[in-house]
């Protein structure tokens, strides 16, 4: 009779199975529906319908508003990720656990939330709907749910890196005479 294995890990099959099931019930199956239903299709009613003008306009909303967002992300997320590792002031760590909100939140709550900020009679759009900028339901909104949702990953990848860099290379640059501009040039990008 063979020995039952020790196994560090107590009830590992079990919720590998209950793991296993629901995976399989919530993503493996819809998506095999939809696999055999769009086999049932020829390439020419796939290539039409993936071609409507409806279709078309979500496919521009999507990557448009991300390519801006990630830009957005891009520029203030280092500034904000530069600010954090370089300078000293008050409220500091208050702005750094801010960074971190998104994470804690629920996609759809932001979503939510964003839209009841932005709409006519909300906190922000009370003030932008008059002046002509309407953020809520819009690709405007769009852009900007995505940037606050994608804002702390720019932040949290960027904070070891800049704070890898080492002063003494900044500061020697700066003894030989480099402007600030040359240093951020030609010393921090690069790293």
């Amino acid at each position: 009779m063979a020995q039952k294995k020790f196994n560090v890990l107590p009830g590992y099959g079990l919720t590998m199975g209950f793991t296993l099931f629901y995976l399989s019930a919530i993503v493996l199956i819809p998506i095999g529906f939809l696999v055999i239903r769009s086999l049932g299709i020829s390439w020419g009613d796939f290539w039409r319908l993936a071609t409507t003008e409806r279709a078309l306009a979500a496919y521009k909303l999507t990557f448009g508003a991300s390519f801006i967002a990630a830009i957005a992300n891009a520029i203030f997320g280092t500034l904000l990720a530069w600010v954090l590792v370089r300078y000293e002031f008050p409220g500091r760590r208050l702005i750094d656990a801010m960074v971190d909100f998104p994470f804690a939140l629920p996609t759809a709550v932001a979503g939510l939330t964003l839209a009841d900020l932005f709409t006519k009679n909300g906190w922000l759009g009370k003030y932008l709907v008059p002046l002509g900028i309407q953020g809520a339901f819009t690709p405007l909104g769009v852009v900007i749910a995505l940037t606050f949702v994608g804002m702390p990953f720019v932040v949290r990848t960027l904070v070891p890196v800049l704070g890898s860099i080492r002063t003494r290379l900044r500061e020697a640059a700066a003894t030989l005479g480099a402007s600030p501009g040359r240093i951020r040039r030609e010393i921090d990008l690069p790293i």
